[in-house]
């Protein structure tokens, strides 16, 4: 057999799931109204055993908010039979637009992130493994934090190139990617303590507008101002908000939990760069000091994230 358990917003899950949205934030109601959207709520997800999908039972449980402005919390559980002789598991799930961990509690546990609807890879049901060392964890968390940026966080990706497209003086890069890096340093700390909460239907759409926001500054100014630094030290309180979450989720290892979120921080800093990198191969080495740079580079790059980010922040408060 097999148990999946999903944890979420349940007032965002249950938004999403109605042809009318509107806000419920009663826990009763909540816990009333999910089972009446079983078969819109079925229509992305996909369990799949050696490519063959399966039906799993569903049942679903509302925790009310324990912390103050905290989300109330759906835990939706998925059960079934495992066909006979199958060797391969695979995951879709579609009603999430962040990040978020999926874990096989195998031996030992399999963690794999995933960037919204993402279908996973498929995950062996027969091998087991020597537990991990902390070179292995070492390694998984690294690449966790670097792929999470580059090349599955397209948002982050976009904001990264963002600040760089401002002024191609390092000095001018340096200090945003520094504010930016100690804040969501910060929020990672912070979020994986309890400390901090914030539901997801209000972190995703702020994530989009703070594109937004970095995109059309630089259509009208050129130079670094303190305001801009101050600002993008509080759009990377917010771009990691929600990935923190799903980081704490998957249980960091205890033994290494220090080790585990050492590595990914810097796997995240490290894909941010990949990223400065690329743009300045690409677009800033050969053509930053040229007169025609701004109006033909930065500009329209800058005006197609603008429009991209605005897209997704109303996609992401309607839905």
């Amino acid at each position: 057999t097999y148990a999946i358990e999903i944890a979420t917003d349940a007032s965002s899950l249950t938004s999403k799931l109605q042809r009318n949205p509107t806000e419920i934030t009663d826990p009763v109601q909540l816990e009333s109204i999910l089972p009446t959207l079983d078969t819109i709520f079925r229509s992305k997800i996909t369990i799949a055993f050696d490519q063959t999908t399966v039906r799993p039972d569903i049942s679903y449980t509302i925790t009310p908010a324990t912390v103050a402005n905290s989300a109330i919390l759906a835990t939706i559980r998925l059960t079934g039979l495992i066909p006979p002789g199958a060797k391969e598991f695979t995951w879709f799930y579609g009603w999430t637009f962040t990040p978020y961990s999926l874990t096989i509690q195998n031996t030992p546990p399999v963690t794999e992130w995933l960037e919204g609807p993402q279908r996973s890879r498929p995950f062996n049901l027969i091998n087991s493994h020597a537990p991990d060392t902390r070179l292995t964890i070492v390694s998984r968390y690294l690449i966790l934090g670097f792929t999470h940026i580059f090349p599955h966080g397209l948002d982050h990706m976009l904001f990264v190139l963002g600040l760089y497209l401002l002024s191609g003086r390092a000095r001018s890069v340096l200090w945003q990617v520094s504010a930016f890096t100690l804040a969501h340093s910060i929020t990672l700390g912070l979020s994986l303590y309890g400390l901090i909460a914030v539901p997801p239907k209000i972190v995703e759409p702020l994530i989009a507008i703070s594109i937004a926001y970095v995109a059309i500054e630089n259509i009208f100014h050129t130079e670094l101002k303190s305001w801009r630094i101050a600002l993008v030290f509080a759009f990377g309180l917010l771009h990691d908000m929600g990935f923190a979450g799903a980081l704490q989720e998957i249980g960091l290892p205890r033994a290494e939990f220090l080790t585990a979120l050492l590595t990914f921080n810097l796997g995240v800093e490290a894909g941010q760069l990949t990223v400065i990198l690329i743009a300045f191969l690409v677009i800033g080495r050969y053509s930053a000091h040229y007169a025609w740079y701004r109006p033909r580079v930065v500009v329209p790059l800058s005006t197609m994230i603008a429009i991209t980010a605005v897209y997704w922040t109303i996609e992401r408060i309607i839905t």
